[in-house]
C-alpha cells in the first residue's frame, strides 16, 4: 500500500517521526490487537509498519492523517461495540480507549481523528458516569478531558484507525491506519504511517 493525498486535500501532509512506536497511541494499538484480535498470533514483528503506497477505500488521507469514508452513516446510539479503557499515570492520569466494532458506531460517514476522539470521549463518559450518583460526574468529566488516544478496530471490514491528541496544542490527528484480514499482506496485521519513513516494529507485549 502507498500513502497518497485524498482528493481535494489541501496543505502539507502530516509527517511523523520514526519514534512513533514510543508514543502512547502505538502501545494502545498493540494492546487492542492482542485483546480483540486474539486469532492473530503476533510475533514481535507482526505489527509491521508498511512503506508508503496507495491507500484503498474506505481509507483516505488528508492533513490530519488517515480516515475512513463510509457509504452510510450509522446510528451509533443503537450499537454497543466492545471497548477497553486504559489509564496511564498516577498523579496526572490520561485515558486511552480501544473500540472493536463496525466503523458506523462513530455516527458519521467520515470517520477522522476528530470524530473518533469525540466518540471515544463519549464512551469514556458513559462508562464512568452513573446517572444515579452525581458524585461520579466530576471524575467522568476529568476523564473525558484527559482522553489522549483512541483505536478503532473494525473486525468486519478489516480496517482500523488510531487517533491521538497532542498534549500541548490539543490538536487531534490520526497517524496510523490498520489493515488486517483478507486484504492484509502475508496474513498479518499491518499498520501504516503517514510519510516516507516507517516506524520500527515493537513487541506485541508492549
Amino acid at each position: 500500500m502507498a500513502v497518497v493525498e485524498a482528493p481535494g486535500a489541501r496543505g502539507p501532509r502530516v509527517e511523523l517521526t520514526p519514534d512513533l512506536t514510543a508514543r502512547p497511541v502505538w502501545r494502545l494499538l498493540v494492546r487492542g490487537v492482542g485483546l480483540f484480535l486474539p486469532e492473530w498470533r503476533m510475533s514481535p514483528s507482526a505489527l509491521r509498519v508498511g512503506a508508503p503506497a496507495a491507500v484503498d477505500p474506505p481509507v483516505y488521507l488528508d492533513r490530519s492523517g488517515f480516515g475512513l469514508h463510509l457509504r452510510a452513516r450509522g446510528r451509533s446510539r443503537e450499537l454497543a461495540p466492545d471497548r477497553e479503557i486504559y489509564v496511564r499515570g498516577r498523579d496526572t492520569q490520561t485515558y486511552g480507549i480501544v473500540i472493536a466494532g463496525p466503523s458506523v458506531v462513530v455516527g458519521t460517514r467520515v470517520v477522522d481523528g476528530a470524530a473518533l476522539i469525540r466518540y471515544a470521549r463519549r464512551l469514556v463518559f458513559d462508562e464512568l458516569y452513573d446517572s444515579s450518583d452525581n458524585r461520579t460526574l466530576p471524575a467522568a468529566v476529568r476523564a473525558v478531558r484527559s482522553v489522549e488516544g483512541a483505536v478503532l478496530l473494525d473486525r468486519t471490514a478489516g480496517v482500523g484507525l488510531c487517533a491521538e491528541v497532542d498534549p500541548v496544542s490539543g490538536a487531534v490527528g490520526c497517524p496510523l491506519a490498520v489493515r488486517f484480514g483478507g486484504d492484509a499482506p502475508n496474513g498479518h496485521v499491518h499498520a501504516y504511517v503517514v510519510g516516507s519513513r516507517p516506524a520500527q516494529s515493537v513487541s506485541s507485549q508492549t
